[in-house]
């Protein structure tokens, strides 16, 4: 990686920075919330946009000099709108938690009731957990998934009855089925509720047109930028036109101050990239690829929450192996695959341990893997589990994991100095 000025003041983060990309480049990643930007992303995030304080709104800003990043942000909001088909755009929350955090300002009071997916059923944290703002602050009512691992809308509907939510949340961090977002707007509609639809996971399978999109159902989307959307770190909230005001007061000052402009600029070029007819694409190839890891782990013996993926992630059931997600995770690591511990539906075990594991082929899908290098990548995962204390297995399969990494080569341009 070239490291030229960080290795003259600190060639000790530089040495990290070097670390951390061989690691990435040797490792096949499958953490579904990961994925790799593409140069043109981590050049604006490392520009000198970095330098300059911009509190406010394009065109009102509280300090000058700002020209140039009003229209950097303008630019980011306008590709936002397009993409994604929405009146209105906020490009300026610092992460997917923020980005809720500012709904929940703008259209609740402490205490209102509010409707999301519970986090061991596969929402987030934002949506409600009791050791987060919108546990701590709203009163939260949770709704889950059935025994084949799929959101029963009649329950959704029951619980909204029932409970009377101010705010309905639709979308979730673990969820590898379809979202009827139609189905949830009706609910909304029913219960009078406003809708928000955290598109966090699957904002690239709706820009690339492999999942039905909120626009039109959801009063709010939320979403991150660096999970299927291939961008930076951060967060972007969409509206309706008639809540832009109340939603931008939200971040600032609501909750925020000065954004990061250099970030805001990496969201641009995302998504420039993600409007661009190879996107598309990249997007078929996360659903396609998705679904050979998925096949070939049930073909080797695995259990899978809900059988089948219709995203870009599952997650791996353990409980009829008796080991654990936490377990399972670092021996993955230790064949160089790296993925998460994940709780399954009604889960014997905590959070800190977990029955299962997730999986997602986005950044995997994004360094070039085919369905036949994921059918791959599913025996050795399965053999790694069931050969979990065996070192002479793992070792073997290290070197197969290498192997594909080596196939498809990441950021191979990036050389030092």
């Amino acid at each position: 990686m070239v490291l030229d000025y960080i290795k003259r003041v600190d060639p000790e983060v530089a040495g990290l920075i070097d670390a951390e990309l061989k690691r990435q480049q040797t490792t096949i990643e499958l953490i579904a919330s990961e994925n790799f930007t593409s140069r043109a992303v981590m050049d604006a995030c490392g520009s000198v946009l970095t330098n300059k304080y911009a509190e406010g709104k394009p065109y009102k800003r509280f300090y000058n000099g700002c020209d140039n990043i009003d229209k950097t942000e303008e630019l980011a909001q306008k590709r936002a709108k397009k993409l994604f088909n929405m009146a209105h755009a906020n490009v300026q929350p610092h992460s997917g938690a923020q980005a809720n955090m500012a709904v929940f300002m703008a259209v609740l009071k402490p205490g209102d009731n509010v409707l999301g997916m519970d986090l061991s059923n596969g929402g987030h944290l934002s949506h409600g957990s009791p050791v987060n703002f919108s546990g701590l602050y709203f009163n939260v009512k949770s709704y889950g998934v059935d025994e084949n691992g799929s959101l029963d809308y009649d329950d959704v509907l029951k619980k909204a009855k029932e409970h009377k939510p101010k705010l309905i949340i639709c979308g979730a961090s673990n969820y590898s089925k379809i979202i009827d977002f139609k189905r949830f707007r009706q609910i909304a509609d029913e219960v009078g509720a406003y809708l928000l639809a955290d598109i966090a996971h699957i904002a690239g399978l709706i820009a690339g047109g492999v999942h039905p999109s909120p626009a039109g159902f959801a009063h709010f989307v939320t979403t991150t930028t660096h999970k299927t959307l291939r961008g930076p770190r951060g967060g972007i909230i969409m509206c309706d036109e008639e809540f832009a005001q109340t939603i931008d007061k939200a971040v600032f000052p609501g909750m925020q101050g000065g954004p990061l402009e250099h970030i805001i600029a990496g969201k641009a070029v995302a998504l420039l990239e993600a409007s661009q007819p190879e996107f598309k694409v990249y997007a078929q190839n996360i659903v396609k690829n998705a679904k050979a890891l998925a096949q070939g782990l049930l073909d080797n013996g695995m259990e899978i929450v809900g059988g089948m993926t219709e995203n870009h992630l599952m997650t791996l059931d353990l409980r009829n192996t008796g080991k654990t997600g936490k377990d399972m995770a670092n021996v993955l690591e230790c064949v160089g695959i790296t993925a998460n511990k994940n709780t399954v539906p009604n889960d014997p075990r905590s959070p800190f341990v977990t029955s299962g594991i997730r999986l997602g082929a986005a950044a995997a899908t994004t360094r070039g893997f085919d369905e036949f290098a994921m059918r791959e990548v599913a025996f050795i995962i399965s053999e790694a589990i069931k050969n979990s204390e065996n070192k002479e297995v793992l070792e073997k399969l290290r070197e197969k994991s290498l192997a594909l990494c080596k196939k498809f080569p990441l950021y191979e341009t990036m050389k030092e100095g």
